[in-house]
């Protein structure tokens, strides 16, 4: 039961943090996620809707919003011209870059952790996703 709240803790620890570093570029949480995700690779709607636990009408006004900031923008799928992707743009990027950097929780816990524990935690934590 231990690790169950330990991982609790460690998941409510990670929201906040990306929640602040979300706000302090005029983001929501779910905003920065979404762009977090599109600075990746661009996905479609719906694939951005289950990768976020949430509806595909949802995602839409998600990426609106980003879009309408020049964060994110709208293409055709290149193996099917039906659907659309969203994908970031270099400005959106650089602001999934900056997000990454600000999250204080997400590198100074690991940091007091050596390389191989730091691995052993990601083997953990795949092999319990079934990764």
């Amino acid at each position: 039961m231990e690790v169950v709240e330990l991982i609790g803790d460690v998941v409510a620890r990670f929201y906040a943090d990306y929640e602040e570093a979300a706000a302090t570029h005029a983001l929501t949480g779910p905003q920065a996620r979404l762009l977090s995700l599109l600075s990746l690779e661009p996905l479609p709607m719906r694939k951005l809707a289950h990768k976020l636990k949430c509806e595909p009408s949802n995602v839409t006004g998600i990426v609106d919003r980003l879009e309408s900031r020049g964060l994110v923008e709208r293409r055709p799928d290149p193996a099917d011209r039906r659907v659309k992707l969203a994908a970031a743009t270099d400005e959106g990027r650089r602001m999934a870059r900056d997000l990454r950097e600000g999250l204080r929780f997400a590198r100074e816990p690991l940091a007091g952790l050596s390389d191989e524990e730091r691995r052993s935690l990601r083997d953990l934590l795949r092999r319990m996703l079934g990764a």
